[in-house]
């Protein structure tokens, strides 16, 4: 069986540095096109803070190395930040204790050079718990949440349907979920069968966000959708550059 992108050194050296390291340093003649610093924007640019209680608890699922987990932690009490990839959970937790991570950026072939990663301070980081865990089956101990944030992960996952079906017993009543994806749906990782979208099915186009309505209408009200532009660096002269559709969910 072919191994997991997520689970390699590349993924975690790209991940750290999206999360973490990109710049217009690294930009080589280009503009960021308002593509930088995604995993923060996910929060800066998604979450009402107004709703927000005094004592709110977070979920990250799919938090990868942590950046948006550390972000939530600046506007809530606990965060909670689960990941499949113990690679990503081992350098999240890295973060978390030293405040920082030496890692290497591709340049070229084998060619790397050398950058770090940087946590906010510790009062911050000791907020969250990151754990490794499978998004399509969430503990009941996790108990519930103000905020539910899933970055770029319903189309990298076997069966979305039944991540998402969890997600309004983890909700509190007028809790927010955060939802952003490109709906990038590949066979690699989710059997056409559970596509969500960008499919026919019946003679009919399906689209993502549609069936995402259908999933979530029942217990949620959607509030807020916009376009989130994120880059990812694959070496110094090679970008991937996305838009992340990005939806706000509230608890009925």
């Amino acid at each position: 069986m072919a191994r997991n992108f997520y689970d390699t050194d590349r993924a975690l050296s790209e991940y750290l540095l999206f999360h973490y390291g990109m710049s217009k340093r690294l930009l080589p003649g280009m503009s960021d096109c308002g593509a930088l610093d995604f995993p923060v924007r996910c929060v800066t640019e998604c979450l009402d803070f107004r709703r927000l209680p005094p004592k709110a608890r977070a979920l990250d699922i799919g938090c990868a190395v942590g950046r948006a987990s550390f972000e939530l932690a600046k506007h809530c009490r606990e965060v909670i930040a689960i990941d499949y990839s113990k690679q990503f959970i081992r350098a999240a937790k890295q973060l978390q204790r030293a405040g920082s991570l030496a890692f290497e950026i591709y340049e070229e072939g084998e060619l790397t050079i050398q950058a770090s990663a940087n946590a906010p301070g510790q009062a911050i980081r000791q907020r969250i718990r990151f754990e490794v865990a499978d998004a399509m089956a969430l503990s009941d101990s996790l108990g519930t949440f103000d905020v539910v944030l899933m970055a770029n992960l319903i189309d990298r996952l076997r069966d979305p349907r039944k991540c998402l079906a969890q997600l309004p017993r983890l909700l509190k009543p007028g809790g927010q979920l955060i939802i952003t994806s490109p709906y990038t749906w590949l066979l690699e990782y989710t059997p056409k069968q559970n596509w969500l979208g960008g499919v026919r099915r019946g003679g009919k186009r399906l689209k993502t966000f549609d069936a995402l309505k259908t999933i979530l209408c029942p217990d949620l009200r959607l509030v807020r959708r916009r376009d989130l532009p994120f880059l990812l660096r694959e070496h110094a002269r090679k970008f991937q550059f996305s838009i992340a559709d990005a939806t706000v969910w509230l608890r009925k």
